[in-house]
């Protein structure tokens, strides 16, 4: 990597006149303060330096991961413009936005598709600000200028494509001013009109749906299973580990391993604890299954769990309710509580559009990529439509 580098270094010389793009082979060499300034007070927890650091220190990136760091920064004579974390791939293991079927068509035509880079957080399928601005920067000026030296950059570093994944919906209207193949996703959200306690969400439900999620959260409390909160610093290494545990035997369940490391969390829990909310399902004090939470002001994002006993309708109250719950008590008006999930819905999580961004180098396969994306995008919008009618919530 280190040679593509220098590969690169020459190109950079070719840039614009003021502007220029230039990669950083690893966030530690970036270094937090220069990372920090891309930042405004209200960047999610996984743009952050920490969470990109804590990443690279733990080994959960680089080396045989499949994920190397190679973050690209744009500037004009000297000055920041944008900061865009990436990653080149050697596989498409955790993007949660899949192109295996783009790989398996590079292979039948005998071209290879990795390496490749994209613009995301490793292992978090959370739209967000993935192009990270510095003060008075425009978004389109950044999207301008890198659409313009991707060719170039692709074809320096030897890769097939790049890709930008999870945009968050401010960007979107400059996103699709570029030449770029959009691909669109659904996920759930749970959103909070300012309820005083759960049962003013569950009595805008029909009255099925109600009774349903009564009843989930009764045979829980019926069997004794109590929930604790710890946040930020009230989380304790030993409750750490043992989420650890958790989050290892819900992988090992499917035969395979977790991608995150154990000294990945627990550098978070050093540097960014108050982003951290741990959910503890216990009983008679034993503890049964753990979900760790990101949280900042505006959201809380449910992102890994695991269990030491399969419980009827457990995933469900620690996962989702106690999300939900945790949401009204502070009040928090939005709860991203991940990937996939159709029964989200009936929980009354309401459907969401993702978007994400795809340039490939060889032309030859762009009419064949156009099509693709039209025809996932019309069944995406066919099933949205749909999932509008199986919602939980009371007609007006």
């Amino acid at each position: 990597m280190l040679l593509l580098v220098s590969l690169f270094s020459r190109f950079t010389r070719l840039c614009a006149l003021f502007m220029q793009l230039h990669i950083h082979p690893s966030t530690l060499e970036l270094g937090s303060s220069h990372w920090q300034q891309y930042l405004s007070l209200q960047a999610d927890p996984f743009s952050q330096y920490a969470f990109h650091a804590a990443l690279e220190h733990s080994g959960s990136v680089g080396g045989e991961s499949g994920w190397q760091p190679l973050h690209l920064e744009i500037t004009e004579e000297s000055k920041p413009i944008a900061l865009i974390p990436s990653y080149v791939k050697t596989n498409s293991w955790g993007e949660y936005v899949f192109d295996f079927e783009w790989a398996n068509a590079y292979q039948r035509y005998g071209l290879e598709y990795y390496p490749k880079m994209i613009s995301a957080v490793p292992f978090t399928p959370c739209a967000g600000p993935r192009i990270l601005l510095a003060e008075g920067a425009e978004l389109t000026t950044a999207l301008t200028f890198l659409q313009q030296q991707l060719p170039h950059l692709c074809s320096q570093l030897k890769l097939s494509s790049w890709h930008w994944l999870f945009a968050q919906k401010p960007d979107w209207e400059a996103a699709q001013q570029q030449s770029w193949h959009q691909r669109i996703g659904c996920q759930y959200h749970w959103y909070n009109h300012e309820y005083s306690q759960f049962e003013d969400f569950t009595a805008r439900l029909t009255s099925r749906k109600r009774k349903s999620i009564k009843k989930e959260r009764r045979v829980i409390v019926e069997q004794g299973i109590k929930f604790t909160w710890q946040q930020g610093d009230n989380i304790s290494s030993q409750s750490l580990k043992e989420f650890y545990a958790c989050y290892q035997s819900t992988y090992m369940k499917r035969r395979s391993q977790g991608y995150l490391t154990y000294p990945f969390f627990s550098e978070l829990l050093t540097q960014m604890p108050e982003k951290l909310l741990l959910v503890t399902a216990s009983k008679d004090e034993s503890p049964l299954a753990y979900a760790l939470f990101f949280v900042d002001d505006d959201t809380l994002y449910g992102r890994y769990w695991g269990c030491l006993e399969e419980v009827e309708f457990l995933h469900f109250e620690t996962c989702y309710y106690q999300g939900i719950d945790y949401c009204i008590a502070k009040g928090i008006p939005h709860f991203d509580a991940g990937a996939q999930g159709e029964h989200k819905l009936a929980r009354g999580f309401i459907p969401q559009l993702t978007h994400s961004y795809h340039y490939l180098a060889e032309s030859g396969f762009n009419d064949a990529i156009k099509a693709f994306c039209t025809a996932e995008a019309q069944q995406i919008e066919h099933y949205m439509q749909w999932a509008e009618t199986a919602l939980p919530y009371k007609t007006e």
